[in-house]
């Protein structure tokens, strides 16, 4: 009997336990760590989204969107319940000369010991969530990450300051010349990783999923994600649903079937604090993959809005909560 798909991912949990390096990181708070790992999925066996524990698409599918748009300011997301990166826009606000609340150094490590403190910081990061969607002013300013994965896709920026569309030529690319090699969308950019997330830095961190390439073959799309740095309880169950999504968005306006997605990943990783989360997680038996529709009225993925997307037959376990690591 053939093997679940999400096994792919499973068995990179339990190969990063048995055979992995304990790290030091920059969160401090430590990791056991794996170097070069691929998974395959076969898209048309079913959407990729994890089932041994509850994984929300509707924050997969509207920070997708977001990127697909080219924006990069969290007001969007915070309009669609998003909070996925309040975080690196509330660093920005926090250490900010016009910031003069309660101290916030190091607030990502300091909530998760501290109770008191973390109380705290709720508190401030639900008032400062609630001015992004109230002050235009102040969520033009502090709401905006820099050069994070939007404007990268969709505003790269030259030395001579033109403007290149990245997945708009993709798109092109795959429709006009599909035995293309070079249909690649590229989010690392070395000006702006230097002094990422810092003073005077152009982007809030730097792109963890830094590259991605499209191949067609027998009328089927493929891509694959090439990712420097991957947080395997969080956020890879995330990367591989969003970069499926975007596969079928794009496989939609192209013509074409679904063919695989192929994740290859740099540094995979385990944070110090997630291993009872991983542990219980291996513990579960995978459910059916769901499965996904996309509104055929619309044919250009830019086009498209959260209620043009379908998810159906989505039957997980439990959620398991993990603290982030920031």
């Amino acid at each position: 009997m053939e093997k679940h798909p999400e096994y792919e991912y499973l068995n990179l949990l339990n190969y990063t336990l048995e055979n992995g390096i304990r790290k030091s990181d920059r969160t401090g708070t430590g990791t056991i760590s794996v170097f070069g790992y691929q998974m395959r999925y076969d898209l048309s066996k079913g959407f990729p989204l994890f089932t041994t524990k509850r994984v929300s698409f509707k924050l997969i599918a509207s920070e997708l969107l977001w990127f697909i748009k080219g924006d990069t300011n969290i007001r969007y997301l915070l309009q669609h319940n998003n909070h996925i990166w309040d975080e690196w826009a509330f660093k920005k606000w926090a250490e900010s000369d016009e910031y003069s609340g309660p101290d916030m150094t190091d607030f990502g490590r300091r909530c998760l010991v501290d109770d008191e403190f973390n109380e705290v910081y709720q508190q401030e990061l639900k008032s400062f969530c609630q001015r992004i969607l109230e002050d235009d002013d102040f969520a033009a300013k502090y709401g905006d990450l820099g050069n994070v994965y939007g404007k990268q896709w969709r505003n790269w920026t030259t030395s001579d300051g033109e403007s290149i569309d990245q997945l708009q030529d993709a798109i092109d690319q795959i429709k006009h010349n599909p035995d293309s090699r070079r249909i690649i969308v590229n989010a690392w950019n070395p000006e702006d990783v230097i002094n990422a997330g810092g003073k005077g830095s152009k982007a809030a961190l730097p792109p963890c999923h830094v590259m991605f390439q499209f191949y067609v073959a027998d009328g089927k799309l493929s891509c694959m994600l090439t990712q420097r740095s991957g947080d395997q309880f969080l956020g890879i169950p995330y990367n591989v649903s969003s970069y499926s999504l975007l596969t079928y968005l794009i496989a939609h306006e192209c013509g074409l079937e679904v063919g695989e997605f192929v994740h290859s990943i740099g540094d995979a990783h385990i944070y110090s604090n997630h291993l009872d989360q991983v542990k219980e997680q291996l513990s579960r038996e995978p459910r059916q993959f769901p499965t996904l529709k996309i509104n055929s009225e619309k044919t250009s993925i830019f086009d498209i809005e959260m209620e043009d997307i379908v998810l159906e037959g989505y039957n997980p376990h439990p959620a398991i909560k993990a603290p982030v690591a920031v």
